[in-house]
This record gives C-alpha cells, sequence and structure tokens, in this order.
C-alpha cells in the first residue's frame, strides 16, 4: 500500500514538473512573439513614419479612417476565427496585424521628437517587465479584474472616438491617464490568464490548442505593452 501510495505521488511530482517546464516554455514562446510583433510594428512605423509624403497620404481623406481602423477590424477577425485556423495561419496573422499597426501609428514620427519615442519606449518596456512579472508570480487569483478592465477599455474606445469630433484636450489627457492606468491593469491580469490556461491545457491534454493559445496570448500582451506606450506617449512625449 504504501508503495502504491509513493508511486502515485512520483507520478504526481514529475507530471508538475513536465507542466512547469512547459509552462517557461510557453511563456518563452510568448514573449518571443510579442517580441517580434513589436519590431515589425516599430520598424514599419518608422520607415513610412519618416516619409513626409508617404504619412500625408495615409492620414488624409478617407485613407485615414482605413489606415485607423483596419487593425481593429482584423483583430477581431483573428479572435473569432481562431478556432478554425491552423497556429501557423494565426501566427502569419498576427505579424501582418502587427505591421498594419505599424502602418497606422506611424504618424507619430511627424509629431514627437525621436528620442522622445525611444525613451517612452523603454520606461514602457520597464513597467510592462515589472507588471507582467508581477502576474506571473503573484499568488493572488486577479481573475476578478478582467470584467472591470474589460469595461474601461471599452469606455476608454467610446471616449476617444467621441473625442475625434470633439478634439478636447482635457478629455485627451484624462483619457490618457485612465489609458495608462487600465493597460497596466491588463498587462498583470493577462499575464497570469495566460499561465492558468496553459496549467489547465496541459493538465487536459490539449497540446493542439496551446500552440493557438500561444500567439492570442502574445496578441493581448502586445496590445497592452502597445497602449501602455501610445498613452504613455501622449501624456510625456516632447513634440517636433
Amino acid at each position: 500500500m504504501a508503495d502504491s501510495q509513493t508511486v502515485r505521488k512520483s507520478s504526481v511530482g514529475v507530471a508538475s514538473n513536465e507542466i512547469d517546464a512547459g509552462l517557461r516554455a510557453h511563456m518563452n514562446k510568448v514573449y518571443a512573439l510579442m517580441s517580434i510583433g513589436l519590431f515589425l510594428t516599430g520598424g514599419v512605423a518608422y520607415i513610412v513614419g519618416n516619409n513626409e509624403t508617404l504619412v500625408m497620404s495615409l492620414f488624409t481623406g478617407m485613407s485615414r479612417w482605413v489606415v485607423m481602423f483596419a487593425p481593429l477590424i482584423v483583430v477581431f477577425a483573428m479572435g473569432s476565427m481562431i478556432n478554425r485556423l491552423r497556429a501557423s495561419t494565426a501566427q502569419l496573422i498576427f505579424y501582418g496585424f502587427s505591421a498594419l499597426m505599424g502602418l497606422s501609428i506611424s504618424y507619430i514620427f511627424m509629431i514627437y521628437t525621436s528620442v522622445s519615442i525611444a525613451q517612452t519606449f523603454l520606461v514602457t518596456a520597464i513597467a510592462f517587465a515589472g507588471l507582467s512579472l508581477y502576474g506571473y508570480t503573484t499568488k493572488r487569483d486577479i481573475s476578478g479584474m478582467g470584467s472591470f478592465l474589460i469595461m474601461g477599455v471599452i469606455g476608454l474606445i467610446v471616449a476617444s472616438i467621441i473625442n475625434i469630433w470633439m478634439q478636447s484636450p482635457a478629455l485627451m489627457y484624462a483619457i490618457s491617464i485612465l489609458g495608462v492606468l487600465i493597460f497596466a491593469g491588463l498587462t498583470a491580469y493577462d499575464t497570469q490568464k495566460i499561465k492558468n490556461t496553459y496549467i489547465q491545457m496541459a493538465r487536459n491534454g490539449q497540446s493542439e490548442w496551446i500552440e493557438k493559445s500561444a500567439i492570442m496570448g502574445a496578441l493581448s500582451l502586445y496590445l497592452d505593452f502597445l497602449n501602455m506606450f501610445m498613452f504613455l506617449l501622449h501624456l510625456f512625449g516632447n513634440r517636433n
């Protein structure tokens, strides 16, 4: 009897170690995909943003709305079709989305100094690393924050659309402050969610979905990082 209990405990220990090792590999993949996405976004934004003629043609007339809302359409479409997509296809769509986002934010190089953009990116990276580390290591369940933060994001989107017509500096300043706080919270929340989702799937043997989960996790953290960066840039960026 004692031997059988020892065997069971040993099996549980081995399975737990395998899950821990798999989780580390999974998180490394998530961060790698996210980093590639940010690199693509930054590269496209830099190339396009330093071509004044191209920026002016993209952000005038109807093309302005296409450039602004195309990434939003792609990310919603990707989320709705993820169950039917292969992991490799979903990864290519994510890279395409990242490049499209670079096009969408390329105007920042016309408005803000390159030094200011680089400094804000560094600050965002440091804040993101700390928040994501907290989400990964904390024993506290922060899943309850999810619905509140999602409601906050919806509120930000609505307020931002309204401010396109109002052009209120005070409202934009308030949106930026709230945006930093909301996406800071989402960084920790999404990191813990990615971790818990992997553990649940690994225990259930859902290896096929784990690859897709890494891509969707990278997308979530990518959006958290990029939005936090944009709001911080609006608050503290030095204009040309």
